[in-house]
């Protein structure tokens, strides 16, 4: 199934489910018991939000194994950090370039999102604990990451965590290609057979940390191939078999 988020015609946000391209209500909870409507509202109607309300982002570095790098060390363990929730964006929403930033880029991902609470989750018991996968573009200010001891600036920015456009609850994430493309070119490609870290095992890491609550979002990492935004591209990110997320880019005026 997948579920999103949008804006109903009274302005309200509500839950619902895809079929092909209508969508129907969801009342209830998501995450435990809900009812789903008849899919009757048109998709290209409706205005779509992030498709979860997550309580924390978590993201994996260093995760895909890169070509041109020869001998390639893997990371004994994986790699995190943390995006504010201000950063979260919707798919058709702009990505804002700050004012404080002159090399912005995209990374595409696939994001697990946790549909059961869980800390200290074991392996075997990791899938339990995921309701589904969506897209994400974990945006950078790049030369802030260079110029900063931490990634928290250069992540952390409005806008510069887009997901989307819905969560797939059927979705295999074993073996499907990642793209990204800006204005039409292509900038990334690779599966998710590249990553270092699995779902299960990224569950069972970052579960290890802190506990994980229904909504949260885990970025998996981005394959090579990461570049610079512009105002006026679009970014397209799409992963086989889950959707198409795309957002424009903007430059933010700032004070």
């Amino acid at each position: 199934m997948r579920i999103l988020r949008y804006i109903d015609s009274n302005g309200d946000e509500q839950y619902g489910w895809l079929n092909g391209d209508m969508v129907g209500l969801i009342e209830g909870d998501i995450f435990s018991i809900y009812q789903r409507h008849e899919a009757s509202i048109p998709l290209e109607t409706i205005t779509l939000l992030p498709p979860v309300k997550p309580t924390k982002i978590i993201c994996i570095a260093q995760n895909f194994l890169d070509p041109n790098i020869e001998n390639q060390k893997i990371p004994e363990i994986p790699m995190i950090f943390s995006k504010p929730i201000t950063t979260l964006n919707a798919t058709k929403k702009n990505i804002l370039i700050p004012p404080q930033s002159k090399n912005v880029g995209y990374e595409a991902e696939m994001a697990i999102v946790i549909g059961k609470r869980g800390r200290w989750i074991s392996s075997d018991d990791a899938l339990n604990h995921v309701l589904g996968y969506t897209i994400a573009n974990d945006v950078t200010a790049n030369d802030l990451l260079e110029k900063d001891f931490q990634w928290t600036r250069a992540k952390g920015f409005d806008t510069f965590c887009p997901i989307g456009p819905w969560v797939d609850t059927d979705f295999d994430p074993s073996d499907a290609v990642i793209t990204c493309r800006v204005n039409k070119d292509l900038r990334q490609m690779a599966t998710t057979t590249d990553m270092f870290f699995s779902v299960r095992q990224l569950v069972t890491f970052i579960s290890s940390i802190m506990t994980l609550e229904p909504s949260d979002i885990i970025l998996t990492g981005t394959p090579s191939g990461t570049g610079q935004l512009q105002e006026g591209d679009i970014v397209e990110i799409t992963i086989e078999g889950l959707g198409v997320l795309w957002n424009t880019v903007k430059k933010e005026s700032g004070f």
